[in-house]
């Protein structure tokens, strides 16, 4: 019965009950990607695949938030009657000869290795079983054999007293024989405790018939980790952050604290980065060489050169840092800000929309919105670029070598030429030439022999 030709189906149609959410376990995330998503992703590396199916009962929001590619047919289940009567509805698409590759959709950290395994494994035999053994099997159909061989696999609310202690589980997923497939799940009933067609029931059919069921472990146990519930959503997120930061790790990313680390994305990184405690990765994000990244940062969608370090506790998000910058601690740079060479942005800064000139520096309690900053530009405590009028953002021209006092707001649109000082305190409403020194500042009273108006006692 050995076959070429490969079909999968993921079965991802289950009510979520136990997830005490509005929203369908499978689009829950695990590291930032929706836990279908991580499935789908899966099965589309994989090679020599014929057909793949998915089995739902919301082809809207699949198709509205699952990426792929077209390669993938949709089969709405209306009933929950069970994984048996779910396989039913896609079942008779495949030729007799092919096999039939049973997944999951919440179960995302299966990989592409045990899948392989999984095809592999079966060989001549009609069926198939990804099986491991788990401390704690609660939960999960349990394995049952005589003289070492699978008899058959007992459902969880099925499960006799003398079965509890049964540490082999059923993780679910199994390849068969597409015509032994039909076969016994027209066969199987629903006569039992939840009136469901149980698929594990097809391996005591295939016995009866004389079938060798096979049986084979995934690398790592946690693979198959279903989830049901809000605990077992977390469990598997902190196992899956702690693997991506072990695999990092050992690939020459020092990361202070595997078990503080969480990557919701991709990272690429050059030599010698490092990464305290508490940073999450989130997206798309480029470290260079000798890039450090202090306790408690952001990094979304962005891209940091080398010999640059973001201080403690700062965001940054769609923005390009270049060689040797400094930022925060406690700064916030998003949307599409650039900073050049040798810039600095110091404590409780937010820089937006703006292209930073080299060797410029913000150091404190700044907001520089869609703003364009030339290079040796000082920019005092308390700056406030005001780009927006209501209706309309608009735009900050600050040329080279220019000092920006304390406390100043410049009303854009303005532009404040090369090596002009603006004093401190002012508010600036038309635009600066060269070399101007520019202030607002009320004359200051001195008042003499002054009380205090106090209330009376």
């Amino acid at each position: 019965m050995f076959s070429k030709k490969k079909n999968i189906v993921i079965l991802a149609a289950g009510k979520s009950t136990r997830m005490c959410s509005k929203i369908p376990k499978i689009f829950h995330n695990i590291g930032g990607k929706l836990i279908l998503q991580h499935v789908v992703d899966t099965v589309l590396s994989l090679k020599r695949i014929s057909s793949i199916y998915l089995v739902c009962n919301d082809q809207k929001e699949v198709l509205k938030k699952i990426s792929f590619q077209n390669k993938i047919k949709i089969v709405l289940q209306k009933h929950q009657l069970g994984t048996g009567y779910a396989l039913r509805k896609v079942i008779n698409r495949f030729n007799d000869k092919s096999d039939v590759i049973v997944l999951y959709g919440d179960v995302p950290l299966i990989s592409r290795e045990t899948i392989e395994k999984l095809i592999l494994s079966r060989s001549d035999n009609a069926i198939s079983l990804l099986t491991a053994n788990l401390k704690d099997p609660i939960g999960y159909g349990r394995i049952i054999r005589k003289n070492k061989e699978v008899i058959k696999i007992v459902e969880e609310s099925e499960i006799l007293f003398d079965e509890k202690d049964i540490k082999e589980v059923y993780s679910g997923m199994f390849v068969s024989n597409a015509y032994c497939l039909k076969k016994w799940l027209h066969a199987i009933h629903n006569q039992n405790s939840k009136k469901e067609y149980y698929l594990t029931d097809i391996v005591s059919l295939a016995r009866k018939e004389g079938y060798k069921i096979n049986t084979i472990h995934p690398k790592n146990s946690f693979e198959i980790q279903g989830i049901n519930d809000p605990f077992q959503l977390m469990k598997v997120e902190r196992f899956y952050q702690k693997y991506q930061a072990k695999k990092l790790l050992l690939s020459g990313l020092m990361i202070s604290n595997i078990s503080r680390f969480d990557l919701r994305g991709k990272i690429e990184y050059g030599k010698d980065v490092y990464i305290d405690n508490d940073v999450s990765i989130i997206g798309k994000v480029i470290l260079g060489n000798d890039v450090r990244v202090g306790i408690g940062c952001i990094l979304k969608n962005c891209k940091i050169l080398d010999n640059s370090s973001v201080l403690p506790y700062s965001i940054i998000e769609s923005s390009v840092i270049s060689k040797n910058c400094v930022i925060g601690p406690f700064a916030h740079l998003r949307d599409g800000v650039i900073l050049k060479e040798r810039s600095k942005i110091g404590n409780f800064v937010e820089i937006k929309n703006t292209v930073f000139g080299s060797n410029s520096k913000a150091r404190h309690l700044s907001y520089l919105g869609d703003s364009e900053i030339g290079s040796q530009v000082n920019i005092g405590a308390g700056v406030i670029t005001c780009n927006y009028d209501g209706k309309k953002k608009f735009q900050t021209r600050i040329e080279d070598n220019v000092f920006v006092g304390s406390d100043c707001q410049l009303i854009a649109p303005i532009t404040i030429q090369k090596n002009s000082t603006i004093g401190a305190g002012t508010t600036l409403t038309d635009d600066v030439k060269e070399n101007e020194l520019v202030t607002s500042r009320i004359q200051q009273k001195h008042i003499k022999n002054w009380r205090k108006n106090l209330d009376k006692q």
